[in-house]
């Protein structure tokens, strides 16, 4: 199975030119014109590495390396015409894998991105198990003790980002940042909604539940 590459850069052209570069080496490519739209596609379709512009409306290609490395490792080449040192030094300390400042070879940004994909194992289907859950990334399934359980694609990202962290406590804030890419205003009771939902679809017992714990006054986690 191809690669999936997410291209997050508002330059129609340079995205078109990155897919041309990228589909003629047999990769499936995701494209995003601002941050916030790669974001979503990041926590929806799962790519396997991606490419971030820096200069990008609605998040910037660092707010957006940032943003990424709360839920996936995937390699990330940030693209920017800033090509001072502490702006590349930034970039990697944010947890960017490669930084290559335009205007660039489409080449040499296809050979590193390989080398980086080769160095995380190629292609990844990513299974996040915890007990008898199983999520499968790449096809957004969940399964409990190999049963198939449907969930919405809030419910999805949700459930991803604490089973790829099992015991670290995400607030309600953190936990809607995975889901829209930044806090937004809600009623407080709307996180408890989405948690409750999905408590009848994966607990034995929604009222005593052994997966997604309340840690009252801080947020949730999930036990592993």
């Amino acid at each position: 199975m191809a690669a999936t590459i997410l291209i997050a850069e508002d330059d129609a052209d340079i995205r078109n030119l990155l897919r041309l570069y990228l589909e003629s080496e047999g990769y499936t490519v995701l494209e995003a014109a601002d941050g916030e739209a790669a974001l979503s596609a990041a926590l929806t379709q799962c790519p396997d590495a991606a490419i971030l512009d820096v200069m990008m409306p609605r998040m910037n290609g660092y707010e957006l390396t940032r943003a990424l490395r709360r839920t996936s490792d995937i390699p990330i080449l940030i693209l920017s015409a800033k090509s001072q040192d502490n702006d590349k030094i930034l970039g990697l300390n944010l947890g960017a894998d490669d930084y290559i400042a335009k205007p660039f070879n489409p080449m040499e940004v296809v050979a590193r991105l390989k080398a980086h994909l080769r160095r995380a194992g190629g292609t990844r289907r990513e299974a996040l198990t915890v007990g008898e859950l199983t999520l499968d990334t790449a096809a957004m399934q969940l399964y409990k003790a190999g049963q198939p359980i449907a969930l919405t694609p809030t419910e999805y990202k949700i459930l991803a980002q604490l089973m790829r962290a099992p015991g670290r406590i995400f607030t309600k804030v953190q936990l809607y940042e995975g889901i829209a890419g930044e806090f937004f205003e809600s009623n407080d009771n709307t996180m408890m909604v989405h948690i409750s939902k999905l408590r009848e679809k994966i607990e034995d017992d929604p009222r005593n539940p052994r997966y997604i714990v309340t840690i009252r006054g801080l947020g949730y986690k999930i036990e592993a």
